[in-house]
């Protein structure tokens, strides 16, 4: 089977983790392009070692590439605010794009809860490393009972956050907010994203509070059960540290969200989760790089498949 070739624009640490993967894992993927702006960047120097066409001259040098008419999907792992062009240009040049940033211009995309809604797309949005990690959580809850607030706070480690995702924390929390209700189902979502400085590092770990109606408990967990098996299917370390957690919240002593604009009665499920990394650029504890790129990966295959680019494993 011929593999389809694929570009990535950002040789940081995204980039360089989702070119590891497609190389070693990706049955339906081949690298056809690594693109960044440093010539001195690790990410350019492995992909040349490993055989892989490059560019340090950006979208421009990407364009100038002799087998650039060859490639069909693109993935943008550079900033919110380069994608808008990015995105433009490569609209105009005919190529799926895959966005890694924040910037959700296009419909956004969680392998485990709508993978096959946005294969339309000419640019599909993976919201962001704490959004994968959670929103499947906010869902796999609202599917059993409304959720009227989510709120999910994501803790990574400061040695697997890169300049690009460090300027990006404020896209990152309204991307992922706007997303909890999109994709999650919320009424309402809130995101916070803390940047954690311990040495060593430590696993992500991610937290997932729900505000949702009274309803039976063990439908809940199943759900989230269900959830979770679905997504280690493309994240292997995707994993609950406990048990969920439940809370009921009487008319007696209602609970008051000042964002929601009321007081709220009914049931409180919290979820706690841990995400360990594959290891295939930063090590373990990098979960939220692996689960990002992995989704990356996972949206671009599936979407070669159900256009007819290749034929289904």
């Amino acid at each position: 089977m011929s593999k389809i070739p694929v570009a990535i624009i950002g040789s940081g640490n995204i980039g360089t983790d989702l070119m590891i993967k497609v190389m070693r894992l990706s049955n339906v993927l081949e690298m056809g392009a690594m693109v960044g702006i440093d010539a001195a960047s690790d990410g350019l120097a492995r992909a040349k070692r490993l055989g892989v066409p490059i560019t340090h001259e950006g979208l421009e040098g990407l364009r100038n590439l002799p087998n650039y008419k060859d490639i069909r999907i693109v993935f943008d792992a550079t900033s919110a605010g380069a994608h808008k062009h990015h995105n433009e240009v490569l609209q105009s040049d005919g190529k799926q794009v895959i966005d890694l940033t924040p910037a959700a211009i296009g419909p956004f995309t969680i392998p485990a809860v709508n993978i096959d809604a946005n294969l339309s797309a000419t640019n599909v949005n993976m919201v962001t490393c704490g959004g994968q990690a959670t929103i499947p959580m906010v869902a796999a809850v609202n599917r059993v009972s409304k959720v009227h607030w989510g709120e999910i706070v994501a803790s990574i480690a400061s040695k697997s956050a890169g300049p690009g995702t460090r300027a990006n924390i404020d896209e990152f929390t309204e991307t992922t907010a706007h997303a909890i209700e999109k994709v999650g189902g919320a009424t309402k979502g809130k995101a916070i994203i803390i940047l954690n400085p311990a040495e060593p590092p430590l696993i992500m770990r991610d937290t997932v509070h729900c505000l949702c109606d009274n309803a039976d408990e063990d439908e809940i967990r199943k759900s989230v059960a269900d959830m979770v098996k679905d997504v280690q299917e493309y994240v292997p370390g995707y994993r609950m540290k406990q048990d969920v957690q439940f809370e009921r919240i009487g008319d007696k002593k209602p609970l008051f969200i000042p964002e929601m604009g009321r007081e709220f009665t009914g049931l409180k499920v919290s979820v706690y989760l841990e995400v360990e990394g594959a290891a295939h650029y930063l090590p373990a504890y990098a979960g939220n790089l692996d689960i990002m790129t992995s989704a990356a990966m996972r949206t671009a295959e599936r979407l070669s498949i159900k256009r007819n680019w290749v034929e289904a494993a």
